[in-house]
This record gives C-alpha cells, structure tokens and sequence, in this order.
C-alpha cells in the first residue's frame, strides 16, 4: 500500500524508533512492502519507516534510481530490519543530499565513507555486509532517520542558518510535492 510520506515538522521524524518485532511476520512483510510500494512511486532512493509514520527500525534503499550517476549501484536494493553500524571508517566523505522528507532542500553532509552493517533483510535473516561510497551515504541517510535526525540537523551551522526560512515553510506545510505527503 502506498503511504504519505510525512514531511519536515512532523513529530514522528525527531522520535528515535523503536526495534521491530521480527515475530511479527505478515505485518512486518507488510511494513517493508508498504516502504518499497511508497519508494517506487516517490522517486526517491531511500524510505524509512518514521517516514511513513512508523516509528520502527526498518529501512529500504534503491540504488537503480541513481544508477545513471552511479552505474555500480545497479541493481543494488536492500531492506533493513534493526539494522546497526557495527564499524565505521575514520575516512569521511562529502555528499550533496536531499531527503523526501524534506522536499526541495540539498546540502552537504559529511558521513564516513565506508561502514559495516548487522542487520536483518526482508526475509528476516541475519547479514552483515560493508558498504561504501554512494550506497554507504544512502544507507547511512536511512539510518540517521531511524534515530530521529534529518540530514538538515547535520549540514554546517551557516548553511543550515541560510535554509532556516525554507525548512520554516516546509514545517508550516506551505510546499508542495510530486507524491503523496503530510505533516502530523
């Protein structure tokens, strides 16, 4: 099912989530079919939960849709369910990056450049896997939301100060987007 995507000013978006409950099965299933029908249809390369209005930890990112840019994510796709960033690189790098949650902004962030993930994919078994380059920066854009940050509570402090008045009108609901969205 196709879910709103809940924008900037939403209370669900700054509350850290909570583990799923892998004995939940269908609804689990349903949950991540609900992420990756919501993606699909918002063009974007990642969703997360708190996205949609669920407070879980569970997360999908898409590589196809960026894979003119970057050819090597080519088919990549992947669900993540209670995922943790078992090991991080002391490398940091630089990335331009939006957010569906919070439409018509972009802004460098810097994340390290390579990470390790334990997780648990969409057929509810255990992974651990390193990513690195655009995938880890998808990734860990994902994951930042499922401890209720956005990518606009990490850009530099001046940058962040001259977005100020768009992020106030995307809070007070005055944008508009290509998909279904909502601020509750």
């Amino acid at each position: 099912m196709i879910r709103p995507i809940y924008l900037l000013g939403s209370e669900v978006l700054k509350r850290k989530a909570e583990p799923a409950d892998l004995g939940t099965g269908e609804e689990l299933k349903a949950l991540v079919n609900d992420l990756w029908e919501t993606l699909a249809v918002s063009e974007g390369c990642g969703l997360a939960a708190p996205q949609i209005g669920v407070s879980l930890r569970v997360a999908v990112v898409d590589g196809d849709v960026m894979a003119d840019v970057y050819p090597y994510l080519k088919g990549f796709k992947r669900t993540f369910i209670n995922p943790v960033i078992v090991e991080e690189s002391q490398e940091k790098c630089e990335y331009n990056e939006g957010c569906l949650s919070v439409p018509g902004i972009y802004a460098d962030v810097v994340r390290p450049a390579r990470i390790k993930v334990e997780y648990y994919d969409g057929n509810l078994e255990k992974k651990v896997e390193e990513f690195d380059k655009f995938a880890a920066r998808m990734i860990q854009h994902e994951f930042s939301h499922l401890d209720g940050v956005l990518f606009t509570d990490l850009v530099a402090p001046v940058r962040k100060k001259l977005l100020a008045k768009k992020l106030q009108r995307i809070a007070a609901g005055k944008v508009a987007t290509r998909y279904n969205s909502k601020i509750k």
